[in-house]
């Protein structure tokens, strides 16, 4: 059963652990290669260098907060990792606990063995055990592989935000 205590759960030869304050780095590069991987190539404005500007800070914070989960997935080398925070309700969504998957990569060569779907199993554990009563994660719209990945596992379209991009004058 999976648990999402230190030390839970290994998947074939990958071990997925919460992150220690010690493991920053290693969130902070494999945060660095989805920037440049994802949000690189689907979005022009995305801000490329900001895991090595202000990750640190982010995620020394997010690793204290009892209501954000950061998981590394790791052999001998960190092969991917997984961020997800606790959102609760608002005026309009009174009830909602949302768990928000924020962040999740696996390294290109461990793609498709089942890494990912440990790491979403995990943050549904966490989630779970956070009281959450909804999952959400978003992907841009022109990645395919990542829309079908979540709809795989029980993620459905909620919301769609369309953007018109403007021509600078």
């Amino acid at each position: 059963m999976l648990s999402w205590e230190p030390g839970y759960g290994a998947f074939m030869s990958v071990t997925i652990t919460p992150l220690s304050p010690e493991e920053v780095p290693h969130l902070i590069a494999s945060v660095a290669s989805l920037f440049v991987e994802d949000g690189g190539r689907y979005d022009a404005f995305m801000a490329t260098e900001w895991p090595s500007e202000e990750g640190e800070s982010y995620y020394r914070d997010l690793v204290r907060d009892e209501d954000a989960l950061c998981l590394l997935a790791r052999d001998e080398v960190v092969v991917g990792h997984l961020v997800g925070r606790i959102r609760r309700g608002n005026p309009l969504r009174p009830t909602a606990r949302t768990a928000v998957l924020e962040s999740m990569r696996v390294a290109t060569g461990r793609r498709r063995a089942g890494v990912g779907t440990a790491l979403v199993n995990a943050f549904t554990a966490w989630a779970r055990h956070h009281s959450a009563n909804e999952l959400s994660v978003s992907a841009y719209a022109a990645n395919p592989m990542a829309i079908a990945f979540y709809r795989a596992r029980g993620f459905e379209l909620f919301e769609v935000t369309s953007r018109h991009p403007l021509p600078v004058e």
